[in-house]
């Protein structure tokens, strides 16, 4: 397959690529350092006429869920706007299969009786960033519905791995060990470590993303996800396990946002009966990993 992937040079994106071309497809990446910007309609339009692929992945967009908090117009023209003129792009030109990543932050506020997560709960966005993704995820229901676009809307829980920004909390908290380790420290600055979160590493996520646009039923949303959530502090005591030296945990009200979603653990049954897809990496395997990355930059600093 000629894959076209739009955000490619950010953590999923290249995964996904590396991905792609071990299992032999042909890929186009793009990302808005080198061009084009997906606000820019007619740029979007002459790319995918030149690279006539045969499925578009749509990663491309704003992902800092805090950020969004300082400038919601900005994000929400990212990923709602961005993801229209891709759509009508792809319309215009050949009609690829198109798999749109959106976010399960468009559930919201759940209460545990909605818990696992599916595919038929209501939206209920609690952040600027959330309201941007359930935008993005209607234009892709209705790309479906009234052009015929083969499209799979994929709603992504939490992931983490290696070559993720410091600004999402695994790397952030891992990167504090690694300068602890460093300097000598042992106290390790955290946010709010009560909200529970499915997580799955990148790497079990990019394939699922290959194996929906090999397997999905087009128009059909898809939870990419384990089926299980773990308290942030779960996380963070884990990673501090890991650390070469005793640390603990301190609370840094700087580091809490304004607003979070309590709990965020989906059903991946869906996803598993169209394409037989389960996670196989370790969540101890995935920390190390991001722990060992943050090691490598710091003592190179």
């Amino acid at each position: 397959m000629k894959a076209l992937v739009t955000g490619a040079a950010g953590f999923v994106g290249q995964h996904l690529c590396a991905h792609l071309v071990e299992n032999g497809d042909t890929v186009v990446a793009v990302d808005r350092a080198e061009g084009p910007d997906l606000l820019d309609g007619p740029a979007v339009a002459d790319l995918l006429a030149d690279v006539s692929p045969d499925v578009v992945y749509h990663l491309g967009g704003w992902s800092d869920v805090g950020a969004s908090w300082t400038d919601p117009a900005k994000c929400f023209e990212a990923n709602a706007i961005g993801t229209l003129n891709l759509l009508q792009a792809c319309i215009a030109n050949g009609q690829p299969r198109v798999l749109a990543v959106s976010s399960a932050d468009v559930y919201g506020k759940v209460s545990a009786g909605d818990l696992p997560i599916s595919e038929s709960a209501p939206f209920r966005p609690v952040t600027p960033y959330a309201a941007s993704k359930v935008a993005a995820d209607q234009l892709a229901l209705q790309a479906w519905l009234g052009y015929g676009l083969e499209i799979f809307r994929v709603r992504a829980f939490n992931h983490l791995g290696p070559g993720q920004s410091t600004n999402f909390v695994a790397p952030a908290i891992a990167d504090r060990i690694a300068q602890n380790e460093r300097d000598g420290g042992d106290l390790v600055p955290v946010g709010n470590l009560t909200p529970r979160r499915d997580v799955t590493d990148v790497r079990d996520v990019v394939r699922a993303y290959r194996l929906l646009m090999l397997h999905g039923k087009p128009g059909e949303a898809y939870n990419v996800c384990t089926g299980r959530d773990l308290a942030i502090g779960e996380l963070a005591e884990r990673l501090v396990a890991l650390a070469r030296h005793s640390m603990a945990l301190e609370a840094d009200p700087a580091l809490q946002r304004p607003v979070e979603t309590p709990v965020l653990c989906g059903d991946p049954t869906k996803l598993h009966e169209a394409t037989g897809w389960e996670p196989t990496i370790p969540l101890e395997t995935t920390l190390l990993d991001v722990l060992n990355e943050r090691r490598s930059s710091t003592h190179a600093t």
